[in-house]
């Protein structure tokens, strides 16, 4: 196991990801973690990761320096170098030329991590400060034409820092920078994997909730559903599911999922109608923010209500996985700026007085897949896009009627049908249609029109953190905006959004 401490790096998700790929596991901690969690964590290495902060700024993160006795192989990567240093009685100072983008790294010793790197590679630097003198005990292993200090090691101490981003593709031999720390330094075993990950989950639940009860909040997507499979392996009848109908589902979605869950899973799924609830709720209402704090109440109020039916349950379980936290707060404890609310993520209403179970909170949406493959879960369900709690909710820009959803849910099932017969489906992280609140003049049976406008969007990305706009076949395309045009009454206009993320966000909303 490595631990990676955050000190907000917009890199510090790839650092797991690289980790992981060695079928090594890695956890991110904030940098306020305690020595005693350490301890307790035993990992066989820990990670600093990089940060925007400057080290002698007021409110720069800092960890305990204590991590740097425990014995444990460090390694520090941009600020995560710079904190080293600095807690070690080295010095870091503004840079007279800051260095962002390519560098040509000069390796002066080779040592256990630039172990078969060769005697020079390019290195991605993105760095406004410097280390201007090295701790005692360190010495220099590799330099750039501006960073004399490109990286450095302790050796006696299994302390290295890296001045440059190993992680990111820019660095092209960083994955094997990574895998001489986790091996040549740490020491680490390849044994994790999503067989051990569901055997260690399954053993954890039994121990938390025992012949407790567990309710599951399920919406059918990967998520819900892989956690719900999950809890039963380990408590079986203990475990009930709730799914609430809000009105904003795709077409005939209720009815299929009713089939789908209750053929393949055969669990305890208890399922709500409370549409209207919804509906009336969100009338009028534009603003997204809002819409998705108006579906999250009711939904909470719902389930809760439902809940209640069920006597004596201690706990509650939800599908968060890893970019659902570090979207809505800040890894490293302090507030950040939240790009939109998860419905997932916040904690629980006090009133419900239940424990949280989230076995999913440290995995990417491509390793749920896996370890649902792992747990002999149906392709339909594995394979099932991401679809947001608040569903079309946000996928109407504007105003939420009964008119409006009818005419997107016959939009979005043309789109995905022809998504799917063309082979797309699998390929693609999330393809989706939304309801502009505009209109636009039109000419259909040489009559003039003025209708709704329809805007798609097909992303490609592995976990959600980064997306970019998936480049479809004109054919298809062309295909998709036919059938849509000429089956669906009120929409006379449809565009394809090429904005990858970031700067825009997936959703619309």
């Amino acid at each position: 196991m490595i631990v990676v401490i955050d000190f907000g790096s917009q890199y510090n998700q790839l650092i797991a990801r690289r980790v992981r790929e060695n079928r090594v596991y890695c956890q991110i901690e904030p940098p306020n973690i305690d020595i005693e969690t350490i301890k307790r964590l035993n990992p066989d290495g820990i990670i600093l990761s990089g940060g925007p902060s400057s080290i002698y700024g007021k409110n720069s993160p800092k960890t305990d320096p204590a991590i740097f006795d425990l014995g444990i192989p460090v390694l520090g990567i941009c600020y995560g170098m710079q904190f080293m240093v600095d807690a070690l009685g080295g010095t870091v100072e503004k840079a007279a030329k800051r260095e962002y983008g390519f560098a040509e790294l000069e390796i002066k010793k080779e040592g256990k991590l630039f172990d078969k790197i060769g005697s020079s590679t390019t290195c991605w630097m993105s760095h406004g400060d410097s280390i201007t003198n090295l701790p005692q005990g360190f010495s220099t292993t590799a330099a750039t034409e501006n960073t004399p200090f490109a990286a450095a090691e302790n050796v006696k101490r299994n302390l290295y820092g890296l001045q440059f981003h190993p992680e990111v593709e820019h660095t092209p031999k960083g994955k094997q920078i990574l895998r001489n720390f986790l091996f040549n330094v740490c020491g680490c075993k390849r044994n994790w994997t999503m067989k051990a990950f569901a055997k260690e989950s399954i053993a954890q639940i039994k121990e938390a909730a025992g012949d407790k009860k567990v309710i599951l909040g399920l919406s059918g997507g990967v998520d819900s559903s892989v956690t719900a499979v999950l809890i039963h392996q380990a408590i079986g009848s203990h475990l009930t599911c709730i799914f609430v109908d809000n009105g904003l589902l795709r077409l005939n979605e209720a009815a299929k999922l009713k089939i789908v869950l209750k053929q393949h899973l055969k669990i305890n799924i208890r399922f709500v109608n409370a549409s209207r609830l919804f509906l009336d709720a969100l009338k009028g209402v534009t603003d997204p923010e809002k819409k998705r704090k108006i579906i999250g109440k009711i939904f909470m109020d719902v389930f809760d209500a439902e809940a209640k039916k069920i006597k004596d349950a201690d706990f509650l379980a939800q599908g968060t996985l890893y970019p659902d936290i570090i979207e809505s707060q800040s890894a490293f404890g302090g507030p950040t700026s939240i790009i939109k609310s998860h419905h997932n993520v916040g904690g629980l209403p006090k009133k419900m007085k239940l424990k949280l179970i989230e076995p999913l909170k440290y995995l990417f949406k491509d390793e749920v897949r896996v370890l649902g493959k792992t747990l002999g879960m149906p392709e339909e369900l594995v394979w099932r896009q991401p679809f947001p709690g608040p569903g079309l909710g946000i996928r109407i820009l504007g105003d939420v009627t009964p008119k409006r959803l009818s005419v997107l849910r016959k939009v979005d099932d043309i789109l995905i049908q022809e998504i799917k017969a063309h082979g797309y489906y699998k390929k693609l992280w999330q393809s989706f249609a939304v309801l502009l609140p505009l209109k636009s003049v039109g000419v259909m049976g040489d009559k003039r029109t003025y209708e709704n406008i329809i805007a798609i969007r097909a992303v490609t990305s592995k976990d959600a953190m980064t997306a970019d706009w998936a480049r479809l076949p004109h054919k298809l395309l062309a295909k998709i905006s036919n059938r849509i045009i000429n089956e669906v009454n009120g929409v006379n206009r449809v565009a394809y959004d090429i904005s990858s993320k970031p700067p825009s966000t997936i959703e619309w909303e």
